[in-house]
């Protein structure tokens, strides 16, 4: 749950991403975002976007049975070329909606609902915006062809697996000690 995220996180440091929904306006109100690289360390220390300045529009209407959140997101970030390792910048470019309702407890009805606390009145948006980021990357990422780092491609192509028709070769020029075993048969009316 992005909430239990934030909070081992230190919510306090995304409070510029809260939306306050209980005395929402009947006008849509448009937030916007400015994400850089510093946000992205803090928020996946561990893997996929390290970098990126990225802009978000947020426009959030109030529905009659629940809240619309449209999300703008355009920007760069920079990922891990799948190939070599190296920093690579990928553009992104996605539109996303997200629908609150308010409730009992905290919930995710499916990728698009969000039940938060009516007592909270209250969602976080930096994680969602976040998951859409990430969700919109391709899921193979890897520099233009000629592009990877040189050192890494070399090594690569030193342990790099043969393919069927390299193998047919190899097997043509077997040890002429095992080529003896060929002629064996095993007689399957013994077993």
């Amino acid at each position: 749950m992005p909430n239990l995220l934030l909070e081992e996180k230190g919510v306090a440091r995304y409070s510029q991403y809260k939306i306050a929904l209980r005395n929402f306006s009947d006008e849509p109100q448009r937030y916007e975002y400015q994400l850089d690289s510093e946000l992205f360390k803090q928020l996946d220390g561990s893997a996929d976007i390290q970098k990126g300045a990225v802009d978000v529009i947020l426009t959030v209407r109030k529905g009659v049975a629940a809240f619309e959140f449209l999300f703008q997101i355009s920007g760069t970030v920079s990922v891990s070329c799948d190939r070599c390792l190296d920093d690579i910048a990928m553009d992104v470019n996605t539109e996303n909606k997200l629908y609150v309702k308010f409730g009992k407890e905290y919930s995710e009805e499916n990728d698009e609902i969000i039940i938060i606390p009516e007592e909270d009145g209250e969602i976080n948006v930096v994680w969602f915006i976040y998951e859409f980021i990430a969700l919109s990357l391709p899921l193979k990422r890897v520099h233009a062809p000629g592009k990877c780092n040189k050192a890494m491609s070399s090594a690569l192509n030193k342990y790099k697996a043969t393919s069927v028709d390299e193998a047919e070769e190899d097997e043509q020029a077997i040890d002429p000690r095992w080529e003896a075993l060929k002629g064996l048969q095993v007689d399957e009316s013994d077993e």
